[in-house]
This record gives structure tokens, sequence and C-alpha cells, in this order.
């Protein structure tokens, strides 16, 4: 495993993906690559039928390691943002279903790996979940509206993105980042039930009926990521 951050369990056909830095669990390249391997092998692996991601306790991600989007190199903030994008994609185009036990704060980048999960269980705690990029003074990469448009409340969209608005985990199942709350020390046991009811699915018919739904939308990611790789492009200041 690329991140001692990132451990993996499996309770019958589900692998619980626990992502735990001690801290904020802010999303570094070397996470990302993590988080990214296990969506990669639990799609290889027949054992398994669906995937939960889960943060450490009152933390699921406080977004981009900010020694990297603070350090003002450029090609490392696109190369971190371009990595970050393609986990989002990758989740949203998983060929298996990813249910999120979010147990706490989700942050910019974080709030955006909620939007590419299928299913969002959030921890009914004190936090703070949202994209807050227009607050710091920075601009949605294109991948992340792409996203953001398709997944969040048509209601909630402009106050969202535009003004940064940040909220409650009860908040943010209006807004459209979670879709229910519960207990914060049964939120992983909701989650891994929630991913055990797709193990009746037909996972061949499931991944075809993504790429038919969300085909369009991951084509765009697609594109809009490479074209900021190549173009070493990172979030306007």
């Amino acid at each position: 495993m690329p991140s001692a951050a990132v451990t993996t369990e499996q309770r019958d056909r589900v692998l619980i993906c626990h992502i735990d830095d001690g801290k904020a669990n802010a999303l570094s390249a070397e996470i990302i690559a993590a988080i990214s391997e296990v969506v990669l092998a639990a799609e290889r692996d027949e054992s398994v039928s669906a995937l939960v991601l889960h943060g450490r306790p009152g933390k699921f991600s406080a977004g981009f390691d900010l020694s990297v989007m603070t350090a003002g190199d450029v090609g490392a903030i696109s190369a971190l943002v371009s990595d970050g994008g393609a986990l989002v994609r990758t989740l949203y185009g998983s060929s298996k279903p990813v249910v999120a036990a979010c147990t706490g704060h989700a942050l910019a980048a974080g709030a955006l790996v909620l939007l590419g999960c299928d299913v969002r269980v959030g921890a009914d705690v004190d936090c703070k979940i949202g994209l807050n990029e227009v607050a710091i003074g920075m601009v949605l990469p294109d991948w992340a509206f792409t996203i953001a448009v398709e997944r969040l409340s048509k209601r909630h969209i402009q106050r969202a993105v535009a003004t940064a608005r940040i909220t409650s985990a009860a908040g943010a199942v209006d807004a459209g980042y979670l879709d229910e709350v519960a207990p914060a020390d049964e939120v992983l046991d909701v989650a891994v039930a929630r991913a055990t009811e797709f193990a009746s699915l037909d996972l061949r018919a499931y991944a075809g009926t993504v790429r038919r739904l969300r085909g369009d939308v991951l084509d765009r990611m697609e594109t809009q990521i490479a074209a900021d790789r190549a173009a070493g492009r990172v979030p306007a200041l």
C-alpha cells in the first residue's frame, strides 16, 4: 500500500477503505494514489461487490494537502489537483458501487470525493461539509464544476458553489453532499449495510448502466482533467 494512512478490511462482500492520517485526512498525492489503488483492486476482485470509504473520527477529509497547495510550486499543485480529479472520476465511474462513511468534516476536495460516491452516509455530528474555495480565493477546476453540477441539488448549487456555503451534516443531505445521517458510532455499520444491499445486483449490468447513465459526465471530466495536466493549470487565485 503506497500510504500507511490507507488500510483495508473486508466484511463479507464489502471492502472497506479506512482513511486515517492521524490529522485532518488531507488528500496528498500518496493518499490519493492509495485510495485509487484500493478502488481498482476492488473492481478486479470477484469476492467484492461494493466498496466503502471510511474517514477517521470527526474528519472525512479536509481537502487537498495544504503543504502542497500553499508552497507555490505550480507544477506540484496542478498535479495534485488533477490527481484528485482523477480519483473523483474513478469513484463515480467505478464498475462496483461505492458508499461513503463520512465521519465528520468534508471540505473542498473532501466534499468532491463525497460527490463521486454512489451513496453517502454521514455521521450526525457537529461538522462542516461543503466547497469553500470561493471563500479562500480560489475557483474550482472545470472537472469539479462538472461533478458539482451533476450531484448537488439544483436548489443549492448556486449557494453551495458560488457563495461557498458550508453546511452541517443534516444540511448536507438537503444540499446533495450526503444521502442520510446516522449516529457517529453507527455510521460505518450503516454504510456497510447500504453497501451490502448492492450484493444482489448483477455487477455486469451495473457497470454497463453506470457507463450509459454517467458516460457523458465521465468523458467530460476525463477531457477536463487531461487538459489541466497538459497545461499545468491550477485553481485560479
